[in-house]
């Protein structure tokens, strides 16, 4: 059978590129209404997407105010809220929601992604994140972010805690018998007792286990931690890759951590992020995203790329080439890229400054063709499983990747043309995990 293709929609809720609501077709209030956010999830579903991906922010971004000013994420829904208003209004997507290890406790997360699994039927996915945003820190109490390795730490055994709350009851504990007047089986429930470095939790939840056993655990991390965490505990990685070639070395290094620690790699689906813009023609595509990047507003965009450089970008002549750039203490690689493309795209500082002011990750831009081939290669080279789609507007974007890509991945037979199953398990082909309390129980029943 050949290989197949899994899509997320990176929503954020609808946007990544920092010029998506000034687009001239774009619904600039799209993030904060939900009519649109209904039309848009319906319109995903309509494409056998596997699953509406929400990121989240606790705080207003931390930038200046000239460049938060521009900012068309300032506002929008609370995830999980949103996520069981969506869940009405739809059958067979999945749900996947971000929520923070840093400021949340694990009783809280573990409730709500099983209230949204049980209201949902079993699509809900949890976006493991730890927060870095010093700004946040302020929203919740505290002076100063907690230190990277602390947070990831604190992180490893909040999935340990959340997940085996969610294992608390046996999934045959609901006796409900009228006659006898007998609720539930009280040696099917599980008090978690848990006590560790930075969590103590007792238990049981009071919530049934999660009609997926546990909704589908997603993360994002590529720093060290972030990858062995992902190898330990993730089902789906958001994944950053820029190139096939980085790709193909993330993939083979995170699927290689699992077997080290005796995981199965086909239990991992690493989808990279990818702003597609798709036209009729080469040319037509790239008309629309040259229009996208020149909705980015120097405000917006020279922070971005003063960061990336090193120097104080806002100094150069805006619409000359790029000087020369002394060495700093930036990031060698990645101001080594940007200087590499500026030279040889023949970039102005604008241009460069819209590039990573709007979208700086990876792009596939062009025909519906030209886009199915370069997901077809990353796929069949093992440099992703699928990919987390960001649409440059919408509705325009979405409705262009769903009536003209999704066609053409489907005639090469690499992505579906129906869902298969009902939960979001089933669309990625992830196993029920046992319930780690009751595993011999339902053994022997079986």
């Amino acid at each position: 059978m050949t290989k197949q293709l899994h899509l997320g929609a990176f929503m954020r809720p609808v946007g990544i590129h920092t010029g998506w609501w000034r687009y001239p077709s774009a619904y600039a209030d799209a993030n904060f209404n939900l009519k649109h956010l209904v039309e848009f999830i319906q319109t995903l579903e309509r494409g056998r997407f596997d699953a509406f991906f929400m990121a989240d922010h606790l705080a207003v971004l931390n930038m200046s105010i000239d460049a938060l000013k521009r900012s068309g994420t300032v506002t929008s829904f609370e995830p999980l809220t949103l996520l069981s208003a969506l869940a009405m209004v739809t059958e067979r997507i999945g749900l996947i929601a971000t929520a923070s290890t840093t400021f949340d406790e694990p009783f809280h997360i573990a409730r709500r992604f099983a209230s949204i699994d049980h209201i949902s039927n079993g699509r809900a996915g949890w976006n493991i994140v730890t927060t870095s945003n010093p700004d946040a820190a302020l929203n919740f109490g505290r002076d100063d972010m907690m230190e990277h390795d602390a947070r990831y730490d604190r992180a490893r055994e909040f999935y340990d805690v959340v997940t085996g709350l969610w294992d608390s009851w046996a999934d045959d504990a609901w006796i409900r018998d009228k006659e006898s007047g007998i609720f539930f089986d009280t040696d099917k429930m599980h008090v978690l007792g848990h006590k560790g470095e930075h969590l103590s939790v007792r238990g049981p939840l009071n919530i049934a286990r999660p009609v997926q056993g546990w909704p589908v655990i997603v993360q994002a991390g590529a720093s060290e931690a972030g990858r062995q965490l992902a190898a330990e505990t993730a089902e789906v990685i958001f994944g950053s890759a820029r190139t096939i070639e980085d790709g193909k070395r993330f993939y083979a290094d995170v699927k290689g951590r699992m077997k080290a620690i005796g995981r199965d790699p086909d239990g991992l689906k690493i989808l990279p992020g990818v702003l597609v813009v798709a036209g009729r023609t080469t040319e037509e595509a790239r008309a629309k995203l040259a229009l996208l990047d020149s909705l980015v507003h120097p405000e917006s965009s020279l922070p971005n790329l003063s960061m990336r450089l090193g120097v104080d970008a806002s100094k150069f002549d805006l619409d000359a080439p790029l000087p020369e750039i002394p060495e700093t203490n930036a990031s060698q690689s990645g101001r080594a890229t940007l200087v590499e493309m500026a030279r040889r795209d023949n970039l102005t500082v604008r241009q460069l400054a819209q590039f990573v002011g709007g979208f700086g990750g990876l792009q596939m831009v062009g025909t519906p063709v030209e886009i199915a081939d370069q997901m077809q290669a990353w796929l069949e080279q093992e440099a992703s499983d699928g990919f987390n789609i960001m649409f440059h507007s919408v509705p325009e974007g979405l409705n262009d990747f769903v009536d003209t890509v999704v066609p053409e991945l489907q005639r090469r037979g690499i992505f579906r043309r129906d869902y298969e199953g009902t939960t979001l398990r089933d669309h990625l082909g992830l196993k029920r995990p046992e319930n780690r309390f009751f595993a011999e129980q339902a053994q022997a029943a079986e």
